[in-house]
């Protein structure tokens, strides 16, 4: 009886700290509209230069393996998952709140440059720690003999949906918050928001989450060896790189068709957020579902099918184009809000799955940096995506006032992502307690 006692208060704690924290990450959409909302008309900066300040935000992404090992390895007052969550959240309650204080002032660019990194710095902290914790639980619950069979993929598919339900309400609140109000005040608001998250994970041990306890605390060298012994394995290296590469082979067009919606059809800015806002209740719908429905299915498989069905809307996107779905009387904007919608949020589709695998593979004790390593690789797989798509619409010929090549990429884009399928055995089988079933 007391076991099952502390297993559920364990089970609410981490649902309290992951709940909170992938909920609170969700949201992080709400206050980077306000930035370009600023940038654009408080700063009057151009938008080569805007596009500039978004991408090198991201920077600090691309070292999550780095925050992973020094997870793993570097332990703080004998903790080394919560204590990182509440640094992230700090980082980025000063960075906002800062941002929210001196917006109203002569703020330089290079300072709003600086604060926008300080806080990327942190959410990339708190995503690192929160993805360990999961692939932890997971690979726990996964080998326990005492677990449902498709119990390894529900904290997941919680968080998943946490998440989602950030982005839903983020798109939601900063669509009506920007004709409101001051852009300072969602700066500020947001910043109120992680000084929350802050108090309340000071409060929570880590001891109450029952993780998987490591052998011993080892070094940020002994952990780097680790982590490439564990990314040797070929379950794993193979996984990675194949998941990384269906994303990097795909051609992103995601800015030729911004240009096509909102110049040539003339679609409305606030359709584009509703688009938005329908994509993220389509991630949530899909945590659900996963949830519910999809566990136990195996992960090669359920990949698999995400892949094609990406493909199958890309040509629905050549259908649109061509004005098909316009001649059956369907108009332009309602295909936006649905269809491009959910084809946005498609690609992330997959990475639910993939994420439930890669907790079953991942050796004990490095499961940070596993995970930080796999995010990052599939950060970068989206930048190399999003400079074949610019290749590709110059070899089509497609500008921002010359759309009529823009069929012919869509089509070259849908081989692309079909491409990958070839080479799916790659990704294992898994059973749903864990075991590899050999091919």
């Amino acid at each position: 009886m007391v076991s099952v006692r502390n297993g559920n208060e364990s089970e609410r704690s981490r649902k309290l700290l992951l709940g909170i924290g992938f909920w609170v990450q969700g949201l992080r959409c709400f206050p980077w509209m306000g930035v370009n909302f600023f940038l654009k008309d408080g700063m009057r900066v151009d938008p080569s230069t805007l596009q500039i300040l978004q991408n090198s935000a991201n920077l600090p992404m691309v070292a999550k393996p780095f925050y992973g090992i020094l997870s793993d390895s570097f332990y703080i007052f004998g903790q080394h998952r919560v204590p990182y969550i509440a640094l992230g959240a700090f980082l980025q309650a000063v960075s906002w709140v800062t941002i929210a204080l001196f917006a109203k002032s002569d703020i330089s660019f290079l300072s709003i440059t600086f604060y926008l990194l300080l806080g990327n710095l942190g959410a990339s902290i708190v995503e690192v720690a929160n993805d360990a914790i999961v692939a932890e639980t997971g690979k726990q619950l996964a080998l326990s003999k005492n677990s449902k069979p498709s119990s390894s993929g529900e904290l997941q598919s919680f968080v998943w949906m946490a998440s989602s339900v950030g982005g839903v309400m983020g798109n939601l609140i900063g669509g009506i918050a920007i004709d409101k109000f001051s852009t300072q005040l969602m700066f500020l608001m947001y910043g109120i928001l992680l000084s929350l998250q802050f108090s309340i994970t000071l409060f929570i041990r880590e001891s109450s989450l029952d993780l998987p306890k490591s052998p011993s605390q080892v070094g940020f060298r002994k952990q780097l060896s680790e982590l490439l012994v564990a990314l040797k394995k070929p379950t794993i290296y193979y996984s990675i790189i194949w998941f990384a590469m269906s994303y990097a082979v795909i051609p992103a067009l995601t800015g030729t068709m911004f240009y096509y919606q909102t110049q040539h059809l003339k679609i409305e800015s606030s359709l584009l957020g509703i688009s938005k806002v329908f994509g993220q209740a389509a991630m949530l719908l899909w945590g659900v579902v996963y949830n519910r429905h999809l566990k136990s299915v195996p992960p090669r498989k359920l990949i698999a099918a995400v892949q094609i069905s990406m493909a199958i809307f890309i040509i629905s996107d050549v259908l649109f184009v061509n004005g098909v779905y316009r001649s059956m009387g369907i108009p332009d904007s309602l295909y936006v809000v649905v269809f491009s919608g959910f084809l946005e949020v498609l690609y992330f589709f997959k990475i639910l799955p993939f994420n439930v695998l890669m907790a079953q593979l991942c050796p004990p004790g490095c499961e940070g940096s596993v995970m930080a390593f796999v995010m990052s690789a599939i950060a970068l797989a989206f930048i190399v995506s999003g400079y074949l798509g610019v290749a590709l619409a110059s070899y089509v010929g497609v500008t921002g006032d010359d759309f009529s090549g823009l069929p012919r990429g869509l089509l070259i884009q849908a081989v692309c992502t079909l491409f990958p399928l070839f080479w799916s055995s790659c990704i294992p089988d898994v059973k749903s307690k864990g075991k590899k079933k050999e091919n």
